[in-house]
């Protein structure tokens, strides 16, 4: 495991591959991260920037995209794929199958009573957890 504010992720997972990289990098920092996160990625690699507690990327020049290795960006939403009823059933059968299997770890980060809410939010905010948080009622 490489902790990003310990490490240049980038240089470990650059070093680890022996320079050629990842397919896939899975960013939920966004602007601290971003531009090293693309620096991972193998020709034609694909990040998936799915979170933001260090703030919002800035705009940037597409070009880097080329100049990279003709990467590719997405900025997903649950709300996209879930669209109907029938999707989010869907999709909510196969994680907890997965789950169910042993196939899906899902790590827990922490619990927190349900009226200590406010402060699982700022722990989130202040990049002091790591896994799922679960309010306990």
């Amino acid at each position: 495991m490489v902790l990003y504010r310990e490490k240049d992720f980038a240089e470990e997972t650059n070093r680890i591959t022996g320079g050629e990289g990842v397919d896939v990098v899975y960013d939920s920092v966004g602007k601290d991260t971003f531009d090293r996160s693309l620096d991972c990625l193998k020709t034609r690699g694909y990040m998936v920037l799915f979170g933001g507690s260090s703030g919002q990327v800035p705009p940037f020049d597409l070009q880097v995209l080329n100049q990279k290795g003709g990467l590719y960006v997405t900025r997903p939403a649950l709300a996209q794929y879930t669209r109907t009823r029938e999707e989010l059933l869907w999709r909510a059968e196969s994680l907890f199958s997965w789950i169910g299997q042993g196939n899906l770890d899902v790590r827990i980060g922490g619990t927190y009573a349900l009226e200590d809410a406010a402060r699982a939010h700022r722990d989130l905010e202040g990049r002091k957890t790591t896994g799922k948080l679960i309010l306990i009622p």
